[in-house]
């Protein structure tokens, strides 16, 4: 092999090492770029409105919404069970975390959906549900707070209601993921759900209260 041909190679192989390099530079920064793009398009707001079962499935049904989170927040009792919980004393609220896009749907049409979905002047809980923990509630981040006021503030001055409008605006706090087979119950258990719902006369009240 002569010099010249020695020269050849080492540069070709120079060559390959620069491109394999700037192939993995440009598959790392395209992953960064799909990271901040799906990052962009996920928000989150959390809600108590009674049975986290309900408030799951009446979520997951509204375009933008990408999961709803089954979950306990509000109470003072770290990685809290159902049974803590239900049982009063932790303080905490059943609640879901919804996870959705804000370019499909906004914070204040979320939170518009979650008044029509509950009953915001029972503070005893909700349906046939009672107790602190089944309660209704907004926990809103330093960003969601003051558009959260002030559409309970529009709910209570509309006239829509007959009574005052209970369901308190409270600053995010942790939020703790309830168990596996809370998760998607509507879903994993389609007639259990629709029994459970039925007899707690949810949708009926519903009518009552925002008619059809």
């Amino acid at each position: 092999m002569n010099k010249i041909q020695k020269t050849i190679i080492v540069g070709f192989a120079a060559a390959l090492v620069a491109c394999g390099t700037a192939a993995s530079q440009s598959s790392g920064q395209e992953m960064t770029k799909a990271e901040e793009v799906k990052a962009a398009n996920r928000a989150e707001a959390v809600f108590a409105g009674g049975c986290f079962w309900c408030v799951e499935a009446d979520f997951e049904k509204l375009p933008g919404v990408i999961e709803a989170i089954s979950g306990y927040a509000g109470g003072h009792v770290k990685n809290p069970t159902y049974k803590q919980v239900v049982g009063g004393g932790t303080g905490h609220y059943e609640v879901a975390k919804i996870i959705y896009d804000p370019g499909k749907v906004s914070y204040g049409e979320l939170l518009e959906h979650f008044w029509t979905t509950v009953d915001p002047t029972d503070d005893g809980g909700q349906f046939c549900d009672r107790g602190q923990s089944y309660a209704t509630a907004i926990f809103a981040s330093t960003e969601q707070i003051e558009t959260a006021r002030a559409s309970k503030k529009a709910l209570q001055a509309s006239g829509r209601l007959k009574k005052k409008v209970v369901t308190p605006v409270i600053k995010a706090v942790p939020f703790y993921k309830a168990e596996t087979y809370h998760q998607d119950y509507y879903k994993k258990n389609p007639i259990r759900y629709k029994y459970y719902r039925t007899g707690c006369r949810r949708d009926k009240r519903l009518k009552q209260i925002w008619g059809k």
